[in-house]
């Protein structure tokens, strides 16, 4: 095919943040400057997010065969760089000064962060399996790294290790299942299996393995049950802001490609699988909250956490249909931005970088008494996890509980609001936790001017987001509905 203007306009988020890569990679190899880093990844990834509004002039438009960028990608890859900055953001503060602050290297995990990012770009804008794959390695293998960066602490290395293991294992299903799928469909695009499928009924045991085989390896990715076993220990391990990452933007690109996938397949979503996915759903909410329940490390408690969110939002792609799309948006847009907000509170109270972060809950314990508006901010993210309404986390739960009713999934809205009253307990623990006072405590605190620092004034303001998008959605459901798949399918 013939490259022209256009395809150069599409592709220019993805250009501008590959750009960066290279940029800091050589300003890397002139001199290292943790600021000078910082400043350049940021700056890069700002002119990246800029970029999203010529590329939405020229879309919807099919960048070769393996990427197609329309409204739906422009979402997910403005989604995924807001993620990645605030990342980055939390890093820097996270890291310290030359005096105080890590010990080794600080500006390789800029470089790590930034090339995950690129992947995550490519995954949301794949509509072929071989732009899937190159997408999610591309996404994972940077990531292996970040997880394992505090090489001195050896619960870092170990969930690297794990992570890089596991990973490994879900990318080989992956793989096998596109190998089957592609020797029953004789093509690799989403529209080509999808075609395939639907002139079959899905009759074929190939493409039902096949399809099978790859939901495991996406599912090892989201961590859902039974394929989440390694989730609470890579949270624990990776430090803080690589856990946000991992949170968010990591998730947000494989779910994406996942509804991708179903919605331009309709087939795949039909019969055995859809009994499969249910199960999982199911299991992923009720096992999830009540591991949560049971945990005595914040971040434990939000890793499993996540995988219950992921549970709920397998209800809306199981739906697949009605507000399904919308509901998706809505919901990770919430989740992303209540997920940034508890992991920059365990950032800010890990800094300067003392070793192990501040992640046991006893750590947190009257914490109200000696921080208060950092107190608040964990709050308001507690409490949007929860679903508590006048919260952005309401929105999210709200409408997929209408995607669940408008279907009749009734069996998955049960379990739902099971999952929802077991994680009302917790999330409630941790609030109360923060207002207890124990004489004699080991005293983990963020500095006394975390506001006026850049990691800060962020956290304010994802809570304070969090809290004007619980009482005035109007303007996420407007972005949400205009970033539909119409079209691509």
């Amino acid at each position: 095919m013939e490259f022209t203007t256009q395809h150069f306009i599409a592709l220019l988020p993805l250009l501008v943040v590959s750009a960066t890569i290279v940029v800091v990679m050589l300003a890397i190899a002139w001199r290292r400057n943790h600021s000078q880093t910082f400043i350049l990844s940021v700056v890069g990834l700002n002119l990246a997010l800029l970029s999203i509004i010529p590329a939405l002039k020229v879309a919807p438009l099919a960048v070769t065969d393996l990427m197609q960028v329309d409204n739906f990608a422009c979402f997910y890859m403005a989604l995924t760089l807001v993620a990645t900055l605030a990342c980055v953001t939390l890093a820097h503060a996270y890291m310290g000064d030359a005096k105080i602050g890590y010990p080794g290297n600080r500006e390789e995990l800029y470089l790590l962060i930034l090339l995950a990012a690129a992947g995550g770009m490519v995954l949301v804008s794949a509509q072929h399996l071989a732009g899937l794959f190159i997408g999610l390695e591309l996404l994972s293998v940077p990531v292996y790294g970040m997880v394992a960066y505090a090489f001195f602490d050896k619960r870092s290395l170990e969930a690297g290790i794990k992570y890089m293991v596991l990973s490994a294992a879900g990318s080989t299903f992956l793989l096998f299942g596109m190998a089957l799928l592609y020797a029953d469909a004789g093509s690799l695009s989403f529209a080509g299996i999808g075609a395939k499928l639907a002139a079959t009924g899905m009759q074929s045991a190939l493409a039902q393995i096949g399809l099978g085989m790859m939901l495991v390896g996406l599912a090892f990715k989201l961590s859902l049950v039974p394929f989440h076993l390694w989730t609470p220990d890579v949270y624990e391990g990776a430090p803080a802001p690589v856990a946000a990452f991992l949170a968010t933007a990591s998730k947000i690109a494989v779910f994406a490609v996942l509804l991708r996938l179903f919605q331009l397949s309709p087939a795949a979503s039909g019969g055995l699988l859809n009994d499969a996915l249910s199960v999982i759903a199911i299991a992923s909410i009720l096992i999830g909250n009540l591991l949560a329940l049971m945990q005595n490390n914040l971040k434990r408690l939000l890793g499993y956490s996540s995988i219950a969110h992921f549970g709920y939002l397998l209800i809306a792609l199981i739906a697949s249909k009605g507000l399904a799309v919308e509901a998706i948006g809505v919901y990770l847009v919430t989740y992303v931005l209540t997920s940034l907000g508890a992991f920059g509170v365990i950032t800010l109270m890990s800094t300067p970088f003392k070793g192990r972060d501040c992640d046991a809950l006893y750590e947190y314990r009257g914490l109200f008494w000696r921080r208060p508006y950092l107190t608040a901010v964990l709050a308001v993210m507690m409490l949007s996890l929860a679903g508590i309404p006048l919260t952005a986390g309401f929105i999210g739960k709200f409408y997929v509980i209408a995607v669940g009713v408008q279907s009749q999934q009734w069996w998955l809205l049960g379990s739902l609001v099971l999952g929802s009253a077991i994680g009302v307990f917790y999330y409630l623990r941790v609030m109360v936790t923060l207002f207890l006072i124990e004489p004699n405590l080991r005293r983990h605190d963020a500095p006394f001017n975390w506001g006026q620092r850049t990691g800060g004034i962020m956290l304010l303001a994802i809570a304070l987001l969090a809290f004007v998008l619980g009482l005035y959605p109007q303007p996420l459901l407007d972005l949400v509905q205009q970033a539909g798949l119409i079209a691509a399918g």
